[in-house]
C-alpha cells in the first residue's frame, strides 16, 4: 500500500503533470473568453427564436383572422336571400369554387340545420350555445371556441354571421375552417423544425391544434400581457414533459387566440450550432496547444530523462561500463548532464578499482598476520611438547598436555581463517573433524586406539564464537581421552546440530560415565565459563548403558549456511 501511494505521489509531481497544469493555468482566460461567448451568444440566440416565434404568432393571427373575416363576408353574401331555395346545392358549388372551407351552414333562428354544404352534426343544444346566443343578442361576427359539437375531422373553427336586419333574428350563417385552411404558419424558416399551432380560448383552455401533446395551459397573466402588447412568450413543458417555447396571439377579440409552439434548443439543435462552435474554437486552440507543449516536453525532455534514469539504474547494478551515447542527439543541458553522469561512472570505476586493490592488499596482509599467529602458536606448541617430555610428574605432564592442546585449538581457528575463502567467517562442520582428529593425533602414541564419529550441520559462524566452540570441545574431549577410554580404547562421537534459533554441541563417549569425574576442576570451570560466553547452558548427562555426554546449548549465530 506505502509503495502504490508513492508512485501515485510521484505521478502527481511528475513533469508531465507539472507542464500540463503550467499550460492549462496559462491558457484558462481564453478558454473562459470562449465559453462566456458562447453563453452570451446562446442567451442572444435564444432571444432571436423567442422573437421569430412572436413573430411568426402574429402573423399567423393575422392571416388566420384574414381568412376568417372572408368567410364572414362570404356567409354575409351567402344570406337567406341570396341562397334561395336549392340552399344545400348552392352551399355545395361555392363551398367547391372556394376551396379552403370544411362546410357552409345556414342555421335558423332556433339553431337547427336550414341546409349546409356537407353533413352537419346533430346538436339538440345548439340554439342556446354561448355563440349562437351572442349572434342573437347582436354580435355581427363569431368564432366559436366552444361550438359544441364536431364539424369536421380534424382541427377546425366554426366563424358565425348573424343573418336577418338589425332587430330581426333570422338565423346564421356559418363556415368552418380547420387549423390547415387558415393556412397558420408553421413552416417559417425561421422557427424550427417541430413547432405546432392551436387555437384557445381566452381562459387558456385549447380547443383546436395541430398536436394535442405540444402544449400545455399557459401561465398566468399571459392574457393581460397581449391585451397590453398584442402578444406573448413563455417557456415551459408539454404534455410528454420535454421542454418548449410558446408564443400567443389574438385572433378574434378576446375570445380566441392562436398559440405556437416550438421545442426548446437542445445541443444538437439548430440554435446551438453557432455558440457550439465558438466553444469547439477555443477549446480546440487549448488542446492542440496543450498536447505540442506535452509532446514537445516528451521529445525533448522527458525521454531523455528516462534514458538517463535507465543507465543510472544500471551504473545502481555495478555495471559502469556503459556509457549514455544516445545522448549525443539530446538538447545541450541533457548532453551535459549525460557527460557528467559518464564522469561520475568513471570515477566510481577508478575508485572501485582502486578499493578492490586496497582490499586485496588488507586482505593478503590479513591472512599472512592469521599465518603468522597460526605459526607462533605452534612454536609455543612444540616449546610445550619439548618441555612436557622433560617433565617427570605426571600432573604436570598432564597439565602441560591440557594447555598445549588449548594453544592448538586457537591455532587451528587461525588455519581456518587464513585458508578459508573468508577471513571473517569459518565453515564449523570442517573445523570440527579438523580439530576432533587432530586433538586425538596428538595424543596417539601414548592412548588407545579411539574410533571418532562426527556429525555437524553446516553453519558458518565468526571467530568471536567459534574461540569459546572450539575450547569447550577441546576441553571436552581432553577429560574423554583421560577418563573414559580404557587399554581396548573407545568411541568418541561429536556432534552439532542447528535447530531454528538454537544450537547444540553435543560431545560423548562409551565410557564409565560418571560424571563426577569432571570434578570441580579446570576442566569443568572453563567448559561452564564458555557457556557463559555463548550465552547458553552446558549440561552433563549419562548415556546408557554407559558413558558420558556433554551438551552444549546456545543461541543460534546469525551467519550465513556455506554454498553448496
Amino acid at each position: 500500500m506505502n509503495a502504490l501511494t508513492g508512485r501515485a505521489a510521484q505521478a502527481v509531481t511528475s513533469i508531465r503533470v507539472r507542464l500540463a497544469l503550467a499550460l492549462s493555468l496559462a491558457l484558462a482566460p481564453v478558454l473562459l473568453l470562449g465559453v462566456l461567448q458562447s453563453i452570451f451568444a446562446f442567451r442572444a440566440e435564444a432571444d432571436s427564436q423567442r422573437q421569430s416565434l412572436e413573430l411568426a404568432a402574429g402573423r399567423s393571427a393575422a392571416i388566420a383572422r384574414a381568412r376568417i373575416e372572408s368567410a364572414g363576408v362570404l356567409l354575409q353574401t351567402l344570406g337567406p336571400g341570396s341562397v334561395g331555395l336549392e340552399c344545400a346545392q348552392r352551399l355545395a358549388d361555392v363551398r367547391a369554387r372556394l376551396p379552403g372551407y370544411a362546410n357552409l351552414i345556414r342555421f335558423d333562428a332556433r339553431g337547427r340545420v336550414a341546409c349546409a354544404a356537407a353533413t352537419t352534426p346533430l346538436d339538440a343544444q345548439r340554439g342556446a350555445r354561448p355563440w349562437f346566443q351572442a349572434l342573437r343578442a347582436g354580435e355581427a361576427i363569431v368564432v366559436a371556441s366552444a361550438p359544441g359539437a364536431v364539424y369536421a375531422e380534424g382541427p377546425s373553427v366554426l366563424a358565425a354571421v348573424r343573418a336577418g336586419p338589425p332587430g330581426n333574428f333570422e338565423g346564421a350563417m356559418a363556415a368552418v375552417l380547420t387549423l390547415s385552411d387558415l393556412k397558420l404558419e408553421t413552416a417559417n424558416r425561421f422557427l424550427p423544425q417541430g413547432a405546432e399551432v392551436a387555437l384557445a380560448d381566452s381562459r387558456g383552455m385549447i380547443f383546436a391544434s395541430t398536436n394535442p401533446h405540444a402544449f400545455a395551459p399557459p401561465p398566468e397573466g399571459w392574457l393581460a400581457t397581449i391585451r397590453q402588447r398584442g402578444s406573448t412568450t413563455w417557456s415551459g413543458d408539454d404534455g410528454d414533459h420535454r421542454g418548449r417555447g410558446y408564443s400567443a396571439a389574438r385572433l378574434v377579440g378576446d375570445d380566441v387566440f392562436v398559440i405556437l409552439s416550438a421545442p426548446a434548443p437542445g445541443l444538437l439543435s439548430w440554435a446551438l450550432i453557432n455558440p457550439i462552435s465558438r466553444l469547439l474554437l477555443p477549446l480546440l486552440a487549448f488542446m492542440l496547444a496543450l498536447a505540442s507543449v506535452l509532446y514537445a516536453a516528451e521529445r525533448g525532455v522527458i525521454r531523455w530523462i528516462i534514458y538517463l534514469q535507465r543507465v543510472a539504474a544500471i551504473y545502481a547494478r555495478g555495471r559502469f561500463t556503459v556509457r549514455p551515447l544516445q545522448a549525443e542527439r539530446a538538447p545541450p543541458e541533457i548532453r551535459e548532464l549525460a557527460a557528467t553522469l559518464d564522469a561520475m561512472a568513471g570515477g566510481i570505476v577508478a575508485r572501485d578499482a582502486s578499493l578492490r586493490d586496497s582490499l586485496a592488499e588488507k586482505d593478503a596482509l590479513m591472512r599472512e598476520i592469521h599465518h603468522r599467529v597460526k605459526n607462533n602458536l605452534q612454536i609455543i606448541t612444540s616449546l610445550l611438547n619439548m618441555q612436557q617430555r622433560a617433565l617427570s610428574d605426571p600432573a604436570a605432564k598432564a597439565a602441560m598436555n591440557d594447555t598445549r592442546q588449548r594453544i592448538t585449538a586457537l591455532a587451528q581457528i587461525y588455519r581456518a581463517l587464513y585458508q578459508g575463502p573468508d577471513l571473517k567467517r569459518v565453515d564449523l562442520r570442517p573445523f570440527l573433524e579438523e580439530l576432533t582428529a587432530q586433538l586425538l593425533a596428538n595424543d596417539m602414541t601414548t592412548s588407545p586406539l579411539v574410533r571418532t564419529e562426527v556429525h555437524a550441520d553446516p553453519l558458518v559462524i565468526d571467530p568471536d564464537r567459534l574461540a569459546p566452540i572450539a575450547l569447550f570441545a577441546v576441553e571436552a574431549i581432553t577429560n574423554a581421552q583421560k577418563h573414559a577410554f580404557g587399554p581396548q580404547g573407545g568411541v568418541l562421537s561429536v556432534g552439532f546440530h542447528v535447530r531454528g534459533e538454537e544450537a547444540e554441541l553435543s560431545i560423548s563417549d562409551d565410557g564409565p560415565g560418571a560424571a563426577d569425574s569432571l570434578g570441580g576442576g579446570v576442566g569443568r570451570t572453563l567448559m561452564t565459563a564458555f557457556a557463559r560466553q555463548l550465552r547458553g547452558k552446558v549440561a552433563f548427562e549419562t548415556n546408557a548403558p554407559r558413558g558420558l555426554r556433554v551438551r552444549l546449548t546456545f543461541p543460534t549465530p546469525q551467519a550465513l549456511k556455506p554454498a553448496g
